[in-house]
């Protein structure tokens, strides 16, 4: 798979998502939520984009570059989808200033934390991931591995 060009489709697609969530941000229960998920879904598009160019010189055993590509789209995809489902739900769960005065049912409140708990998880995988593949030397460009 070349991983390269499905990161930087990846972050396009996320952006899109985000520009129009932002379209819709006055349908929603809590519509500062939903400037947040808007923001989520342009901001981890980016970062797909970003993390997409530099794909090239992630130096990972393979198990950790396949690791590190599904905790970022997991990551990114499930921070504007959690945020999103917050926005809808109007919960507080781990944003109160975006939550202030809403009311969500406890299940709900459970679901958006334990979602935002994952997301987190996912995320801090991925970066150190990233992180020890960037400090190692470079692939070289004659290998077989699409990048």
């Amino acid at each position: 798979m070349n991983y390269r060009r499905r990161l930087f489709f990846h972050g396009m697609a996320l952006f899109l998502i985000g520009l129009l969530t932002g379209l819709a941000e006055g349908n929603f229960t809590n519509p500062r939520m939903a400037l947040a998920a808007h923001l989520e879904g342009v901001m981890n598009g980016t970062f797909l984009l970003a993390v997409g160019a530099a794909w090239p010189e992630v130096n990972l055993p393979t198990r950790a570059r396949i690791t590190a590509y599904w905790a970022l789209l997991g990551g990114t995809y499930g921070n504007w989808a959690v945020t999103t489902l917050a926005a809808s739900f109007g919960t507080i769960a781990l944003s109160p200033i975006t939550g202030a005065g809403q009311r969500a049912l406890p299940w709900q409140e459970a679901l958006v934390t334990a979602g935002f708990i994952a997301i987190g998880l996912a995320i801090i995988l991925a970066a150190a991931l990233l992180l020890w593949g960037f400090r190692r030397e470079a692939i070289p460009a004659d290998r077989t591995e699409p990048r």
